[in-house]
């Protein structure tokens, strides 16, 4: 085992305090142990969840807080363990640094719902009993299960967004069979998650619908991302479906339970003559939320097939509908995170091969704060991306 780390001061940035205010700051990584890679990090993508943890929005944050869990860097030193990587090495790190390695989902591969706990790769618990600090900082030491080699010639600031955004939506795309071309994908929110779950959609050969609350983000969804339709899902008009009155239903059909909006939507590609809910009523195999605010779930609910599924990605307070919105029509609502090890690196190889690419607007670590500001005010297209190599000195 190598020890050429161990006296030497990782350079980060942190928050001191729920206001989440993050400042240069100066602390120790842990030993390279025999399994571990210490690696130079490059590039670190800005995530919400950077934004939640510096300010206590779950109430346990420890502070002095180092976010970032979007790492792409490059290897620097290896464990006499390690066999998957060698110093020079382009690779990531996802949300997760530990688990297990032990329990039915450790060895399926989907250590991400380890019984005990994944290691979160900030503000978690390390192997050496210390608190993980993100990639908000000059390198990193993980177990080599963690880490994922990026695939040559991938550009590392835009591999990771990957790490977070892309698997997040990936992963329940997969477990929901959406990469069969000819099904139909509604993806609600058009931001950093929203617009790789366009991508994958688009990837695979899927009609894609996007549903955004920014007329703004028409053109971008339609033209840049390749979206199919576009719906504008503020106009609350033509998103109302009445409360459903039992008594009006007719067994089998149920028809009669929506009432569809008369006048004409003029916010939808390809359906601008035709009423919103009537166009899209049952059209859809599934539907990603990848937004966090509050909506309301029975009109989408409606406009998924028999068995049609929608998986929460975002992190809504609140979730309402009427049972008979599941009920009729055996429809499922899911939720899922990121995803496991070998579901990660089989993303970023699918990424590479169908040069699948984050949009991504690089930063200096000095403008994090404003990131993080323009980010809470969705002041983003679509990821940030904070150039660790050429900014944290």
């Amino acid at each position: 085992m190598s020890s050429n780390s161990s006296n030497e001061d990782c350079l980060g940035w942190a928050a001191r305090d729920p206001s989440g205010v993050l400042s240069p700051y100066k602390f120790s990584r842990r030993l390279v142990g025999h399994d571990d890679v210490s690696l130079r990090i490059t590039h670190c993508g800005v995530c919400y969840a950077d934004v939640a943890w510096t300010r206590n929005k779950q109430g346990h944050s420890k502070y002095p807080l180092v976010p970032g869990h979007e790492i792409v860097g490059i290897v620097r030193e290896v464990g006499s363990n390690v066999k998957r990587f060698r110093v020079g090495d382009h690779v990531g790190v996802g949300t997760y640094v530990n688990s297990c390695r032990e329990c039915e989902y450790c060895n399926d591969g989907l250590e991400v719902h380890c019984m005990k706990g994944a290691v979160y790769t900030f503000d978690g618990f390390d192997v050496d009993g210390t608190i993980t600090k993100g990639g908000y900082s000059s390198f990193i030491v993980v177990h080599e299960r963690y880490c994922f080699r990026i695939p040559d010639n991938y550009p590392s600031a835009l591999a990771a967004p990957l790490l977070c955004a892309g698997i997040t939506v990936y992963t329940p795309m997969m477990r929901h069979n959406m990469n069969q071309p000819g099904k139909s994908l509604g993806v609600i929110g058009l931001g950093g998650l929203g617009h790789l779950a366009v991508k994958f959609g688009k990837a695979f050969g899927l009609n894609v619908t996007v549903f955004s609350t920014s007329i703004s983000k028409k053109e971008e969804a339609l033209i840049l991302l390749g979206a199919d339709n576009f719906v504008l899902s503020s106009d609350e008009q033509q998103m109302m479906v009445r409360s459903i009155n039992f008594a009006e239903l007719s067994f089998p059909g149920h028809v009669s339970c929506i009432r569809y909006p008369t006048r004409k939507f003029s916010g939808c590609n390809g359906l601008d003559s035709i009423p919103l809910l009537q166009a899209l009523a049952k059209s859809l195999d599934f539907i990603i939320n990848t937004a966090s605010g509050d909506i309301p779930f029975d009109p989408y609910m409606s406009l998924l097939k028999t068995a049609g599924v929608l998986v929460l990605v975002g992190f809504p307070s609140v979730v309402k509908l009427s049972p008979a919105s599941l009920i009729l029509g055996m429809k499922t609502i899911s939720g899922s995170i990121t995803g496991g090890t070998k579901q990660t690196q089989e993303m970023l190889d699918f990424c590479a091969a169908h040069k699948i690419f984050p949009e991504v607007e690089i930063i200096p670590i000095q403008y994090a704060n404003e990131a993080l500001e323009r980010l809470i005010n969705k002041d983003v297209k679509y990821r940030f991306v904070i150039d660790i190599e050429n900014s944290l000195k």
